[in-house]
């Protein structure tokens, strides 16, 4: 006969590779998922743009951000963190991402919003390269599942300019 902790362990192991199994079959299933986020952001203002004393550009802006993300949500997902990025070239970087605004969306009700808003963080460049410029706003989203790998992707979404003069 088996003694008691061979036994239990052999049921553990059992267990503990048939939840591994399982997981692995969850994760899986995500890529038969349709996944077709959409979303639009406008600048209703630029607030201000401003050279600090230090001498880097600085810029206020209040945005409208309408966003559908619920399509990113299956029975997997446990919460959406999603950012919106100003994306720019300068002559000290080929690639600047300036965090403007971010959210954590828990649930498939909250993954359809609409906001107008100034931006959360600060734009700032280093340097004084934002006046005139030509950038991009990237709503960039990572989805967070229960189990599985995290899976990121984004909307960039070009066009916008900065006027020459401060202000």
């Amino acid at each position: 006969m088996h003694s008691f902790g061979y036994r239990a362990n052999a049921l553990l192991t059992f267990s503990v590779t048939a939840l591994a199994f399982i997981c692995a079959i969850a994760s899986f299933s995500d890529k038969f998922s349709n996944q077709n986020p959409s979303a639009e952001i406008q600048i209703l203002n630029i607030n201000r743009l401003k050279k600090q004393s230090y001498g880097n550009d600085e810029v206020s802006l209040t945005l409208d951000i309408s966003a559908d993300l619920q399509s990113l949500f299956t029975w997997n997902t446990k919460q959406v963190f999603a950012f919106v990025a100003a994306e720019y070239e300068s002559p000290m970087n080929s690639l600047n991402q300036v965090s403007l605004w971010d959210v954590i969306i828990p649930d498939k009700e909250h993954a359809k919003f609409r906001i107008q808003t100034s931006n959360k963080y600060r734009f700032i460049d280093q340097g004084h390269n934002l006046r005139g410029k030509e950038f991009n706003l990237t709503l960039h989203w990572h989805v967070m599942p229960k189990t599985g790998k995290m899976l990121a992707d984004k909307i960039v979404m070009p066009g916008y300019s900065l006027p020459d003069a401060y202000k």
